[in-house]
């Protein structure tokens, strides 16, 4: 009997690919998982603990336990979501992106990505039946989307926009003047709006953030995605959540319903915890984060052959390798048996990743000094 077209045309991630080739060796350092290598902080594991021992083991609300959704809506101000009509606690800012697809598209309908860009996207859009549509943004635009190129992948089909800042893979952050120009955009055209912004609260240089939520006339087709996984270091945790309009969140806890279902009480209760009262470890990180990020992108452009744009966010550098004459997949592959260091291929991101390699810094500044010299020796004796 034949599987399903759905389960066999859809791609892996280069990510995990080059993750799982390094599984076989040994001495090797990884710049590819996007994930911080901080625990969570103590006391939010104690929490969860805590209400564990409680006996706190039993089913939730589909749309997760109310004094975390009311925890969200205090924190996520901007919005000034219902916390009972408003906000969808899920497994990780994955499982929100999923649901928020299912629920607003359907097969044929197109989505607009802009890349290079996260490759669960691309298998979250194939699982929808919907058809992607790359929007490439250019290394001398500091991989900011040019309003031009939206305008043009704009069609009668076009169903939704995906619009990711600080950006995985790029670490792009969009300013506020590009971000206005989208919100004229979209309020022209029926185009709902995801708004993945997990990374919002890891922006470098004193830069101000800009959020699409900021803007009147969209409140009605945006979905806001957000997770506890960058913000405090839970990303084994898979807790994430969506704020949208009431009848959007009702129909996406319909599908998390049939899904995941709920998420355990401790964990949720938490999360509302850590929002709370430890909000001051995000700061913690982000500082680290930055010195890192200062520490990698200065040993990169040292490099004769290769060299990098310095990121305004996220925990990513986004590398040019044009020079060396080989293709990203090659270059990864040859790095990592030569040397032990593992990366991920830039075409692993779409199209327009080609001839770029992601690292990511959420690693300690020890590895990233290691790295980067076995990585100036393979690339100068090519």
């Amino acid at each position: 009997m034949e599987l399903s077209k759905i389960a066999q045309n859809l791609g892996g991630s280069a990510i995990r690919q080059m993750f799982n080739e390094a599984l076989k060796m040994t001495d090797t350092i990884s710049f590819t998982v996007g994930e911080p290598d901080f625990i969570t902080p103590k006391p939010i594991i104690d929490e969860a603990c805590l209400n564990w021992q409680k006996g706190l083991t039993h089913y939730t609300p589909n749309a997760g336990v109310l004094s975390l959704r009311q925890e969200i809506a205090k924190y996520e101000t901007r919005l000034n979501p219902d916390p009972e009509s408003q906000i969808i606690v899920t497994c990780g800012a994955t499982e929100a992106i999923q649901m928020a697809l299912f629920t607003i598209v359907n097969p044929g309908d197109e989505v607009i990505v802009v890349t290079p860009a996260w490759p669960n996207y691309f298998g979250q859009i194939g699982m929808c039946g919907a058809i992607l549509k790359e929007v490439p943004a250019r290394e001398e635009n500091h991989f900011v989307p040019d309003i031009d190129d939206i305008k043009k992948a704009i069609t009668s089909k076009t169903k939704a926009i995906i619009l990711n800042s600080p950006s995985n893979p790029t670490g792009a952050v969009i300013d506020a003047d590009t971000m206005k120009q989208l919100a004229d955009l979209f309020r022209s055209h029926d185009i709902f709006i995801i708004a993945d912004e997990v990374y919002n609260r890891l922006v470098y240089d004193q830069e101000q953030y800009c959020s699409i939520t900021s803007f009147e006339g969209l409140e009605d087709k945006i979905i806001y995605i957000n997770s506890f996984s960058k913000m405090f270091a839970m990303t084994g945790w898979r807790l994430g959540y969506a704020v949208s309009k009431p009848d959007i969140i009702r129909n996406m806890t319909k599908l998390h319903e049939n899904g995941a279902s709920c998420l355990p009480a401790p964990s949720q209760i938490a999360a509302a915890t850590a929002l709370r009262f430890h909000q001051d470890e995000i700061e913690k990180m982000r500082s680290i984060y930055e010195r890192r990020r200062n520490i990698i992108c200065g040993l990169i452009n040292q490099i004769d052959g290769i060299s990098c744009k310095t990121p305004k966010g996220a925990f990513y550098v986004f590398a040019n390798i044009t020079k060396t004459g080989m293709r990203s997949e090659d270059f990864c592959m040859s790095l990592l048996k030569k040397t032990g260091v593992v990366t991920v291929p830039g075409s692993g991101f779409g199209e327009s990743g080609e001839g770029f390699v992601r690292f990511t810094y959420a690693t300690s500044e020890e590895n990233i000094q290691e790295g980067l010299k076995r990585i100036k020796g393979f690339v100068e004796a090519l």
